[in-house]
């Protein structure tokens, strides 16, 4: 039997139809992606949380010349979040990531490693954290839980 599963998102035309949380979401990944150790790759990330109070939550990738060592922006933020907020909820999720010297890019979703954290803290919270990935020159997508781009999960309802 043949299933199809669709991924679901929405493309957001450009920085200007975003509201003016998200703006300041979209400003703050952008800022903090300047401040990523990425010595090897040389591809930064930035990433800016909105907590249920009202807090923006910002980090950035850091490598290590061990890689597996390393961590993404989206973990970085996530962790340093629930580590002193532990008990409130993530809303939105931004991230934007781009070669160094690029002056422009692709939107960048957060890879599987992030997906799963992310999923673990929706499991945790009992609802979605919207997902807004975007380029530098604005272009954006956005996903209403972080299961929209990870449909095949593995969560605690497996152990």
């Amino acid at each position: 039997m043949e299933k199809e599963f669709k991924i679901s998102f929405e493309a957001i035309s450009n920085y200007e139809s975003l509201d003016a949380t998200e703006k300041k979401l979209f400003d703050a990944a952008k800022k903090i992606r300047e401040n990523a150790y990425a010595e090897y790759s040389h591809f930064h990330v930035g990433c800016a949380i909105l907590l249920e109070n009202g807090e923006i939550i910002t980090g950035s990738n850091q490598e290590n010349a061990a890689y597996p060592s390393g961590l993404c922006a989206e973990r970085t933020t996530i962790f340093w979040a629930a580590a002193n907020f532990p008990n409130v909820k993530m809303k939105k999720l931004f991230v934007i990531g781009a070669s160094k010297e690029a002056l422009s890019s692709t939107p960048i979703p957060p890879c599987g490693a992030c997906r799963q954290s992310i999923l673990e803290y929706e499991a945790k919270q009992k609802e979605g954290i919207e997902i807004y990935f975007a380029s530098l020159d604005g272009e954006i997508f956005k996903t209403k839980s972080i299961r929209d781009l990870l449909p095949f999960s593995f969560d605690a309802s497996f152990l």
